[in-house]
């Protein structure tokens, strides 16, 4: 070839424009786009060459070709000299030669591509690029970039606009295991003591970590959400009453709605009381302050939380609570109006609304006429008061905490790699024994108790028994609630609660229907620990009325009454011999009975320990 072709195709290279790269699975088509480009002068005259002598005319090829190379010296004198017929074989051979080449080419540049582009060659057909062309070339393939060659044969490479990245998966909390030789890893409960008379509760030995420990092992993740990972609440202004049950503050959710809302998907909307007002606890039923709202959203980790309604309990101080929780666990008492006034007559509540630990928060416009149930909003429903709150801490008003909320979220969740742990009662595990207790015990009408139990037992509810191993029981202890606030366990709470607003306001009866539905379609379940490990962390107390209208004992005959120097309580000293060893005023001294009169009492003890109210009551 002469300078003068080589030079009328590097002329043409600016024309071609800008060209983008893809990517290094469609290799074949980029190395095309680039070779092709810059060597098309070459192409479309080797294609004048092969396509006359791939027809079968040679002469008429050869003709052609001189016509338009008639200045080439070069093909003039091989024409004179050479015959025809040899000729277009040698420039057949030629063609030929060049394809292979051509195509060994393109397939080399396919491996490079598949390497990474770890080099750029250009044949001896392209236009004339010096290296450092080359170089940017290289670069711009290689970050796929988009790249256009100007007049001067420089490259210029533009970055294309970011692509749209999958997020990474979540990561989530997995549980861990104690270290060998910890005590706790190797400990179990002791056998239930052997004396036979002492039948009642009584709380058990717990292995806890030291509290330093078990803040160490707080997760910094969240625990896994089975199926569900995104969950909201329904908010509707202009409700219509359902089919039957439920109330103004939940929703009225129809039974279809019920029937949806155990069908578990990825992302749910569900009744979760509240469904009025601006948010939970402004305008929307057990309203709230705004100043007390803005400390509930201030509660970014733990949250203890009790309630005391219709003045019915005194507030328990926790005790034994470390430095650290002290200063970062949220404690928050809700109290209604009523409460509010008997505490601020008896002087235990002032203007700073602290007493102790207690944050205490009073609750306006309650939903409920009956404060139980007015109890279950802040008990199932802390996700709703504090969106913020990592874990919370349920007790009823009557507890005293006496063991570090650290501690106790350490073995109930953490080592369990659990989301929600209650404990289960300690003498009822069937649900139709524990509806049977609450109608002696007058707990709530028998009828409403009847018609839930009904209903339950048409969707398949069944008497406990081994066969659902290793479920451990269908009724808990309602009374402290342990949870992690991910959206399983924000819909079991939910759930729980609608069932405590359509029916009876018993939520040991509804509990096992709202657990195993879920179950069923997710593999979620409930820490179900031992009562006696309750009973371990909290002291159970009596209510306000069950204190205050408590006889105190008579004094034992004969015996003097001394005060003590420290304190008011009265301490009743027997006399030397007695087998009496101490008497407090919060205990009753009985007299002496003749045998029968003792026998006939036991016989009715036992009639009243099956299912009187005392007896439930104080269970």
């Amino acid at each position: 070839m002469t300078n003068g072709s080589v030079d009328s195709r590097s002329s043409r290279v600016p024309s071609l424009g800008s060209l983008v790269v893809r990517s290094s699975s469609n290799g074949s088509l980029q190395q095309n786009q680039v070779g092709l480009g810059l060597g098309l002068g070459v192409q479309q005259q080797m294609n004048q060459v092969i396509s006359p002598v791939g027809s079968g005319s040679s002469k008429k090829g050869s003709k052609m070709f001189v016509n338009k190379d008639k200045d080439n010296n070069a093909f003039i004198w091989i024409f004179k000299f050479v015959p025809r017929k040899k000729v277009g074989m040698l420039l057949l051979s030629v063609a030929s030669f060049a394809a292979m080449l051509w195509i060994l080419y393109i397939a080399k540049g396919e491996i490079n591509q598949k390497n990474h582009y770890s080099s750029i060659r250009f044949s001896r057909f392209s236009p004339s690029i010096d290296e450092k062309i080359a170089k940017d070339l290289e670069s711009a393939i290689m970050n796929d970039m988009k790249i256009t060659l100007s007049g001067d044969n420089r490259v210029v490479s533009h970055s294309p606009p970011p692509a749209a990245r999958a997020p990474p998966p979540p990561a989530y909390f997995t549980g861990y295991t104690l270290p060998p030789g910890n005590p706790c890893e190797t400990f179990r409960l002791p056998p239930p003591p052997a004396d036979k008379k002492k039948t009642g509760p009584r709380p058990c030995p717990v292995c806890y970590l030291p509290v330093e420990d078990a803040i160490a092992l707080m997760p910094k993740l969240p625990s896994f959400s089975p199926v569900l990972h995104n969950l909201t609440y329904i908010h509707d202004e202009s409700f219509i009453k359902s089919e039957f049950g439920g109330s103004d503050f939940g929703g009225y959710p129809s039974l279809k709605q019920r029937y949806e809302s155990y069908d578990i998907k990825e992302s749910m909307a569900v009744h979760c009381g509240f469904v009025r007002g601006d948010r939970p606890g402004r305008k929307s039923g057990f309203d709230i302050s705004d100043s007390d709202l803005f400390q509930m959203d201030q509660c970014h980790g733990v949250v203890v939380a009790s309630a005391i309604f219709g003045a019915y309990d005194h507030i328990q101080q926790p005790v034994n609570i470390s430095d650290t929780a002290k200063q970062n666990v949220c404690f928050f008492m809700f109290i209604d109006e009523e409460t509010e006034k008997f505490m601020r007559n008896s002087s235990n509540l002032d203007d700073s609304k602290k007493i102790g630990l207690w944050k205490v928060v009073v609750i306006y416009n309650l939903p409920y006429s009956d404060p139980r149930r007015n109890g279950k909003v802040p008990k199932l429903l802390s996700h709703r008061l504090f969106p913020n709150a990592r874990y919370s801490i349920w007790l009823d008003g009557k507890l005293t905490l006496v063991v570090d909320p650290y501690q106790i979220l350490e073995r109930f969740l953490w080592r369990e790699n659990a989301s929600f742990a209650i404990s289960r009662h300690y003498k009822r595990f069937d649900v139709f024994l524990e509806a049977e207790a609450n109608k002696v015990a007058a707990k709530y009408d028998n009828a409403s108790i009847d018609f839930q139990i009904d209903f339950y037992k048409k969707e398949g509810l069944t008497p406990y028994s081994s066969a659902k191993l290793p479920t451990r029981s269908d009724v808990p202890e309602g009374c402290v609630v342990i949870r992690e606030h991910v959206p399983i366990s924000n819909l079991f709470t939910c759930l729980w609660f609608n069932e405590v607003d359509r029916f009876t306001s018993r939520d040991q009866i509804s509990f096992s229907t709202v657990r195993d539905k879920i179950k069923s379609k997710t593999n979620w379940t409930v820490n179900m620990f031992w009562d006696c490990e309750r009973r371990n962390f909290v002291l159970q107390g009596y209510h306000r009325d069950v204190l205050e209208h408590w006889a105190p004992p008579p004094p034992v005959t004969g015996t003097p009454v001394i005060f003590n120097s420290q304190s008011t309580v009265v301490i009743n000293k027997p006399p030397k011999g007695s087998e009496v060893s101490g008497v407090s005023n919060s205990k009753k001294t009985l007299p002496r009975r003749r045998r029968r009169d003792k026998r006939s009492s036991s016989r009715g003890h036992r009639k009243i320990a099956a299912g009187s109210r005392t007896a439930i009551n104080r269970s």
